[in-house]
């Protein structure tokens, strides 16, 4: 998917727009769907169906959940249900159909994410691998050029150097996935200069030397940067910062999950931008759906994980 060099003053959505139109090309994939047992989380998974993004298996109590289709005229006939009798053992049954091949995508549904990652990181059953679990919004705002994609804000609470190797890494590889091909990687702090009393920008440095050595491949990092010369070219060029990444950062790293919610939902209340979120690290991407999602945000979640596990299955980007 190429990016614009320009924002659209046409469509205030149109990167989203493309991620959806990309996946509908592509076959439908299996997605376990943990607890879809309110409207919002139901309607969501039928509407998903209906565009062709995934083909949904509904897990939780049938009755519970035939109940929410009927009150809300919701035609649930021909999607597969798997009967799981509260959210715990809706939560254990999803990840078992996927790490048995029944599915290819974990969704959560109307149960607390908790209960979902609980069951992912389970040593012996669950879907673990060698990275940390971490999690990224993909962000479409209103008259900005790029996708945001802001990690991590949701899982990490306080990530320490180890694991911000992996939340970068994890987002670096869903970049490439989706065909968007090399990602300029800020890592932010409060200031641009490697300051002793901000422990952040200590940690931004020694990434940026991780990069350089290998240990995070794939993309183009720089920090500390703050957010205004991470994402603005002439805030950059104020403070004179020279570097490929300032003002033209498309992964934006924080600190810590606080900074990462307060940063996501600024931009989600105050510039009117729609938030994609999806947890990466295991052994497929797992959709992490908000009750204030919007059917657009909704979409473009299932589609981002859809192309990204068409990517991983056939080993190769898929051109978005």
């Amino acid at each position: 998917m190429k990016e614009n060099a320009t924002p659209s003053t046409s469509r205030r959505h149109e990167k989203y727009d493309r991620l959806i139109a990309a996946a509908k090309k592509l076959k439908p994939i299996a997605t376990a769907i943990a607890h879809p047992c309110d409207e919002t989380s139901l309607k969501g998974a039928i509407e998903a169906a209906e565009a062709g993004l995934i083909k949904p298996i509904l897990v939780g109590p049938k009755a519970k959940i035939a109940a929410v289709a009927k009150k809300h005229a919701l035609d649930i006939d021909k999607i597969e249900i798997v009967d799981a009798p509260h959210s715990n053992a809706a939560a254990e049954k999803a990840v078992e159909l996927v790490r048995t091949g029944k599915a290819d995508l974990l969704m959560k549904g109307s149960l607390h994410t908790d209960e979902v990652l609980a069951e992912v990181v389970k040593r012996e059953t669950g879907l673990r691998t060698g990275r940390r679990i971490s999690h990224v919004f993909v962000m479409d705002v209103p008259n900005h050029a790029q996708t945001l994609f802001i990690t991590d804000a949701a899982v990490n609470i306080a990530p320490d150097l180890e694991a911000k190797r992996d939340i970068i890494q994890n987002a670096i590889d869903l970049y490439a996935g989706l065909g968007l091909g090399v990602p300029k990687v800020a890592i932010l702090s409060a200031v641009e200069t490697v300051t002793p009393t901000i422990p952040s920008t200590i940690e931004a440095a020694a990434l940026c030397k991780m990069a350089d050595r290998g240990q995070i491949t794939g993309g183009e990092l720089d920090g500390p940067l703050a957010f205004d010369n991470a994402i603005s070219p002439e805030a950059a060029r104020i403070k004179g910062i020279k570097s490929p990444v300032a003002g033209q950062a498309q992964i934006l790293v924080v600190p810590d999950l606080e900074a990462g919610n307060m940063l996501a939902k600024n931009l989600s209340f105050l510039s009117h931008a729609d938030a994609a979120g999806i947890v990466l690290g295991a052994r497929v991407p797992i959709i992490l759906t908000s009750r204030a999602d919007n059917v657009r945000t909704r979409m473009a979640s299932c589609a981002v994980a859809a192309l990204l596990r068409h990517s991983q299955l056939a080993k190769q980007p898929i051109r978005a």
